[in-house]
């Protein structure tokens, strides 16, 4: 591509690139996906090409080199963008408009009051703000767009002003809905930007359907669900059934689009994205599959707090990724009109995500109703799901759309495989955890917090010093989680000697390992269950019948100490348990019910969500600035990088950068005056000595004095 202008750009470090470049790649994007949403392509692409053509401006172009910066002067790009308007047809002017003027910015409620409606309350003058040196910039602006197919045509001040004047009136409009051109804008927009030179190549693999024929060919007895029919014709799907069943093959089999599997934890997407992979790699050679984990970017200014939802790149085959992601769409936080664009008419599985939080139950009937609004395809698998949140999601999709399936009761008699004791305190397992190692066993503790496993960690590593010994939890780099995660299902799991790994609930979910012993601090009780399937997991005739022992820790006394769980949950799940006798499978369903009896009311979200009995409640080409979530939900929504590796992150690229990310939550980090670097996921900056490639992030030492002096 020859450009007229080089010297203008987009974007400023680490990749410079060039406005033509830019613009070039957003439009063939907004071009090639339109189709997919039920929009035209050819105003897509006028969209793509005059959407930051704003950029153009010296006021812009000096902001790139820090000449000013944002506060010198309130500029928006989309702004300038728009006088630009009259260059093309009147009758597309309303779409184009909705593709520009809020791509970054609501335009009304920015959380920095920048977006068009809140300058026109602030400002007397806004179009005069965005005028800069006109005759200048606007003829380099015109001669880019040309040079890109727009038609020639000059353009006086005034022409520019009416152009502005009309996306004002036109933005005045309080409409209840949300916006396709915009969400196609910020896709568009989010995919070539990530993908910078590689934009047109990679066009080639989106919105490509999987072949998972694959899940059609694994029949075994040993795995009932493996031999019931999947092609049902209803249109969504529920399974119950033990851990260890076959669900996940069962559920990618009802699958008929592209996939998003949602997982409840950032830390179990890595197996199942490595498992999903693994699988269909053979049968689909350039299969477009994606792994997003849950981290937003959030930045703090002031005391106000801005979420934008990291949507990785639209159109995969397949996505595995947390609900954290997902439930933008309920909350109307920034980003998610592509979301929901992205996401409509697939195939959703939603796999345990009711492993959380009452609260998060709640979150997770509003998405339901969200995703059958966009005419999603959803299904769920649960091994402990209450009965009251089945009748509540069976009442949303209604019972003649849903294929239901359950294991018999002589189906579940094979799946007992456990024997619970209770134990007071954890010191007290020491002598079984001596006489499992004796025997060459493995080994499995599970803590409820990253801190309480560092400490486990350390008293193991020093009483059983000549064992293998490991700790895995989300409080690692994401690639060195990655290679522990390997060796535990490669080394760890497949030992014949004796080992011991330490761990949270990151192995509650999609770690296919089967161990011998496990001693675990008492959790929720679908939570236990989870975690239960990690030991005795292996089924084949030798093991069916044979049972392995589990160690649930008496829950704490106070409510402090049981964080992040409920206490009354906690005591009611440790008290229903059997102790010194096998937990019976068939009969796990009055247990759960009695544990947890209701769910949250959803009216408690009603003020929050943007989408109630079926009507939109949020206006036009607006979002929400921070999220609902942050404050009812407590997971890793946010990250944090080593102040070693911010340079190494400043020049990655957008697929780079996550493998030096360690998820975090947010209150857990914002409010510690950590520096955050402003690119990326605007990870927290943390002192290197916080961190140890054997036992992960070490709060107590995540504080700005332990910064190295160089960065003082």
């Amino acid at each position: 591509m020859i450009y007229i202008h080089p010297e203008i750009k987009a974007k400023g470090k680490p990749d410079f690139t060039s406005l033509e470049q830019h613009l070039y790649d957003v439009a063939i994007t907004a071009e090639k996906i339109a189709p997919y949403f039920l929009l035209d392509s050819k105003i897509a692409f006028i969209g793509g090409l005059m959407h930051d053509i704003g950029k153009a401006n010296t006021i812009f172009q000096e902001r790139l080199t820090n000449k000013i910066t944002r506060y010198d002067n309130p500029f928006r790009h989309e702004i300038a963008s728009i006088f630009f308007l009259s260059l093309i047809d009147s009758k597309f002017h309303n779409e184009i408009i909705e593709m520009i003027i809020a791509h970054h910015k609501s335009i009304k409620n920015d959380i920095r009051e920048l977006g068009i409606l809140d300058l026109e309350n602030r400002f007397e003058d806004v179009f005069t703000l965005h005028l800069g040196d006109w005759e200048d910039w606007s003829k380099a602006a015109i001669e880019i767009l040309v040079s890109l197919g727009i038609k020639y045509k000059s353009l006086s001040i005034e022409d520019a002003h009416k152009s502005y004047q009309y996306a004002v009136d036109y933005c005045k409009k309080r409409s209840l809905g949300w916006s396709r051109w915009k969400g196609l804008m910020v896709a568009s927009d989010h995919f070539a930007s990530a993908l910078v030179n590689k934009t047109k190549e990679n066009l080639n693999y989106i919105f490509c359907i999987p072949n998972l024929g694959f899940y059609e060919q694994r029949e075994n007895a040993l795995y009932p669900l493996s031999l019931i029919k999947s092609n049902s014709p209803k249109k969504h799907t529920i399974v119950t059934a033990s851990t260890g069943a076959g669900k996940t093959d069962f559920l990618l089999r009802r699958c008929k689009g592209r996939v998003f599997y949602i997982l409840p934890f950032q830390a179990s997407i890595n197996a199942m994205y490595n498992r999903i992979k693994n699988d269909l790699d053979k049968s689909n050679p350039n299969l477009d599959i994606r792994l997003l984990h849950g981290s937003s970017s959030i930045t703090i200014e002031n005391g106000k707090v801005e979420e934008r939802m990291l949507q990785n790149k639209v159109g995969a085959s397949i996505k595995v990724l947390t609900p954290h992601q997902l439930a933008s769409v309920v909350f109307g936080i920034k980003g998610f009109e592509s979301i929901l664009l992205d996401i409509k008419d697939s195939d959703v599985i939603l796999d345990e995500i009711h492993v959380y939080t009452e609260i998060t139950r709640t979150i997770v009937l509003k998405l339901i109703e969200v995703l059958n609004y966009m005419n999603c395809r959803i299904h769920i698998g649960t091994a402990t799901m209450p009965s009251v949140l089945y009748k509540e999601i069976i009442s949303k999709l209604r019972k003649e759309n849903v294929y239901e399936v359950k294991l018999s009761n002589e189906e579940l008699l094979s799946f007992n495989r456990h024997i619970i004791y209770k134990t007071n305190l954890f010191e007290s397992s020491f002598d079984e955890i001596e006489k499992a190692i004796n025997e060459n066993k493995k080994v499995l503790l599970v803590c409820n917090r990253v801190a309480i496993s560092q400490d486990w960690y350390e008293m193991i590593s020093n009483q059983f010093s000549k064992t293998k010994v490991m700790l895995i939890h989300s409080r690692f780099k994401r690639s060195d989680r990655s290679k522990l995660e390997k060796k535990l299902i490669e080394e760890f799991n497949k030992t014949e000697k004796a080992c011991v790994v330490i761990s949270t609930q990151v192995v509650e979910v999609s770690l296919d390992i089967s161990f011998d012993l496990m001693i675990t601090q008492t959790a929720p009780l679908d939570s236990l269950i989870q975690r239960f399937g990690r030991i005795n997991r292996i089924r084949n005739e030798n093991t069916i019948g044979k049972y392995k022992p589990i160690f649930v820790i008496k829950p704490p006394e106070k409510e402090s100490e049981a964080l992040p769980y409920n206490l009354e949950v906690l005591q009611r799940s440790f008290e229903i348990l059997p102790d010194g006798e096998l937990l019976d499978e068939k009969d796990m369903q009055r247990k759960i019910d009695l544990v947890f009896p209701k769910i949250v009311d959803e009216m408690a979200l009603d003020k929050d969500a943007i989408f109630k009995d079926g009507n939109w409640q949020i206006f036009l080409l607006r979002h929400k600035s921070k999220s609902v979530l942050l404050q009812q939900l407590n997971i890793d929504n946010v990250s944090c990088i080593v102040e070693n590796d911010e340079e190494n992150y400043l020049y990655a690229n957008f697929e780079q950068r996550k493998f030096f990310e360690i998820p975090v939550r947010f209150n857990s980090i914002a409010y510690k005056k950590l520096r955050q670097a402003d690119v990326g996921s605007n990870p927290f900056i943390i002192p290197d000595k916080a961190y140890s490639e054997t036992i992960g992030l070490q709060m107590k030492l995540v504080k700005p004095e332990c910064y190295e002096t160089k960065f003082i």
